[in-house]
């Protein structure tokens, strides 16, 4: 599946300096150890001073070391490219889901993934901050950039739903809120003021339990391994996810079908083209 770029290759630390300087300090203060804040001010003026401070922290502390997620966050905000930037905020979310930084990482990889043309990502990261972090005070932020995505989709139901959702999320802030009345104005209900009804589940979930189909395509401890292999998968065109269970293991699981016969049909091609052992799991959402 071949994506085209919002933005030209000298464009992206750009993209990231603004990301920087426009995303809220309120997680900053969540855990203010000195060498992270240092770096986030160094990375305005000095951005490779501040890579370089932020590698020495990640490399001297433990990954179980509770400071280690927001190191990895840090990473993520001030790399230097898209590339490393999604690979840092990734390890955040899939091996950090409960800190405090996870829905954070989440919102930014909403924006790069936008900014890199990349609407059905940006829609999968949203919808995930949405159903695994439900009462994140970035949920709108998230859903903001998810609308768009599905706007550019040509699905202005989810859209619409999701604008609704960051308005009613907007608070105080009068620039972000503008900028979500700015898109609500496609969607004539929001648009006249009128209430949209709740916005519909995201495509593939349920309001109620519902068993569906999957793939599973691996399952491992290393991040790298995980990573590497959701990016195979995305470039095949697959919708990949990460599931982590109580066994700590991370399994690479692709699609939700609603039939067993469907999740076949895509078991033998994920054989076909990936080689392995792919088999059907059943879930239940």
């Amino acid at each position: 599946m071949k994506t085209v770029s919002r933005l030209g290759g000298w464009a992206v630390s750009a993209l990231l300096s603004a990301l920087l300087a426009a995303y809220p300090a309120n997680r900053l203060t969540a855990q203010s150890d000195t060498v992270r804040a240092a770096a986030l001010r160094i990375a305005q003026t000095h951005p490779d001073s501040a890579r370089a401070m932020i590698r020495r922290l990640v490399a001297r502390l433990s990954p179980q070391d509770s400071l280690y997620p927001g190191a990895l966050f840090t990473a993520g905000r001030i790399a230097a490219d898209a590339t490393t930037a999604a690979t840092s905020l990734q390890r955040v979310v899939v091996e950090y889901g409960r800190s405090v930084w996870a829905d954070s990482a989440l919102v930014l990889l909403t924006q790069l993934y936008f900014a890199q043309g990349d609407p059905a990502a940006t829609v999968q990261a949203a919808e995930r901050l949405r159903l695994d972090y439900p009462d994140s005070p970035l949920k709108a932020r998230a859903d903001f950039w998810g609308a768009r995505a599905y706007f550019d989709l040509k699905d202005d139901v989810h859209g619409c739903g999701l604008i609704q959702e960051a308005l009613n999320g907007a608070g105080a802030d009068v620039e972000f809120k503008n900028q979500v009345v700015f898109y609500a104005s496609r969607c004539s209900p929001l648009g006249s003021g009128t209430p949209a009804p709740a916005p519909p589940p995201a495509p593939g979930d349920s309001q109620t339990k519902a068993t569906t189909y999957a793939v599973q395509v691996l399952a491992v401890k290393s991040a790298a391994q995980v990573d590497e292999m959701l990016t195979r998968l995305k470039v095949m065109g697959f919708d990949a996810r990460v599931v982590r269970d109580t066994s700590g293991l991370f399994k690479v699981r692709v699609g939700r079908y609603a039939t067993h016969d469907e999740a076949v049909q895509a078991q033998k091609r994920l054989k076909t083209r990936l080689g392995g052992q792919p088999f059907v799991v059943v879930e239940e959402s």
